[in-house]
């Protein structure tokens, strides 16, 4: 029988929602930390294998396609066995990745390290944020998302120093690939140990189960895809994704050729922009819970974002003015985060959780496999300014996106009450 939920305002409440967050949280950041698992370790593959840099392009274009085939199908298998199984396998999938790494005597080994982490990436959205939403109550839910956000950032953040500075410290890149899998070892250790607090079957805020006649009248498992706001929320990721993958990987040697300043300064520019993330997703979950009109929110702070990189892309500034207001245009996204994750929930239709997440996410994966070629091919024509306004006009089409899923689920939400009312 399902307990009673505990008061929302009790001390007991509170702990369950902090230590349901913090699971999460470490779950979260150890997705982004694999991630960065090979890519780190570049120089001493190429030195082992004699391997291109476009041969290990290559691996992570493995990373992503898994990741973004299984994120989708994901959600189906949540919703049917539950989050919890989904997050132990998720982590045994990165361990093993690690472990298949450290062994490796060649590039068919990589490609097999690269798919496994991969594999284990795609069910993190979907476990996570069903998590959450079944075991987090309400008023702390927005704050939930946010260190999902953030912890998500600094799992990135960490992991070329983990992984690089003990590959120098040890002098060998298997005992960095080793310390990978132990890492995956010991967070799947604390989920197993906390597990009653990851039970999203019987979360204490999670809505009753159907009854019989309810399940009899349930629609079929793929009915959410006909949802408009199924698809508009995927492209919504997709399109802010693209700005992401331009910041991440090309906007520093944008930064130099436009700029002329030297690469040593032009990456600080991924950090700062990270760290503004992280810092606008702390804020974004204060925010969350006092805004009515998701979409709003969404909408200022993607556009600020998108003024700043196409400012940065006129050519007109100093060169460290440009690299200060490129990283400032990841507080405009991180504050976006918890209230685009909230607008998903309210989008999703009941029982679907896991299915609309893992559909959704995977737009993510999309968005960094289309972008990297699309950007790639700007700087190779010499078109350095296009990374920015491409950038700048991306966030803009995430803001129709999300502008068209916020109007969706305010008529939703109208027609209901009006139902309600008949």
């Amino acid at each position: 029988m399902r307990s009673a939920p505990t008061d929302i305002a009790s001390p007991a409440a509170l702990r369950q929602d902090v230590r349901t967050i913090g699971l999460i949280g470490l779950a979260h950041g150890s997705s982004h930390f694999f991630h960065m698992l090979l890519p780190p370790l570049f120089p001493w593959l190429i030195r082992e294998f004699g391997l291109s840099y476009s041969e290990l392009g290559l691996l992570v274009s493995v990373f992503f396609v898994v990741s973004g085939i299984g994120q989708a199908l994901a959600g189906f298998v949540v919703d049917r066995v539950g989050a919890r199984p989904m997050l132990f396998g998720a982590l045994s999938c990165l361990a093993a990745s690690a472990l298949v790494a450290a062994a490796a005597q060649g590039y068919a080994s990589l490609w097999l390290a690269a798919a496994l982490a991969g594999l284990g990436n795609a069910s993190f959205h979907p476990v996570d944020l069903t998590i959450l939403n079944k075991r987090v109550s309400a008023p702390r839910l927005g704050h939930g998302f946010s260190v999902h956000g953030i912890s998500g950032y600094l799992g990135s953040a960490i992991a070329p120093v983990f992984m690089a500075g003990i590959a120098l410290a040890t002098g060998s890149w298997r005992s960095a690939c080793l310390c990978g899998a132990l890492w995956a070892l010991i967070v799947l250790a604390i989920m197993v140990c906390n597990r009653a607090a990851l039970d999203d079957r019987l979360g204490a805020w999670s809505q009753p189960a159907p009854d019989a006649a309810g399940s009899a009248r349930a629609e079929h498992p793929m009915a959410f895809l006909k949802l408009p706001s199924v698809w508009l929320c995927f492209s919504f990721f997709f399109w802010s994704t693209c700005a992401m993958s331009a910041v991440q990987s090309f906007v520093s040697p944008a930064l130099h050729a436009m700029y002329g300043l030297p690469f040593t300064v032009t990456a600080m520019v991924v950090t700062g922009y990270m760290l503004c993330g992280a810092a606008g997703t702390l804020a974004g979950g204060f925010l969350v819970g006092r805004v009515q009109r998701l979409e709003s929110c969404i909408a200022a702070c993607l556009l600020g974002s998108a003024a700043l990189l196409a400012l940065a892309g006129l050519g007109w500034l100093p060169g460290l003015a440009a690299v200060v207001l490129v990283s400032m245009a990841g507080l405009g996204t991180g504050l976006a985060g918890p209230s685009r994750d909230m607008l998903i929930r309210r989008a999703a239709p009941p029982g679907a959780t896991g299915r609309v997440y893992g559909a959704v996410y995977s737009g993510l994966d999309l968005g960094f496999c289309v972008a990297a070629p699309v950007f790639g091919a700007l700087l190779d024509r010499g078109l350095s300014a296009g990374i920015f306004h491409g950038a700048a006009l991306v966030l803009v089409l995430g803001v129709v996106s999300a502008a068209l899923v916020g109007a969706g689920v305010t008529t939703a939400g109208h027609a209901a009450r009006a139902a309600v009312r008949g």
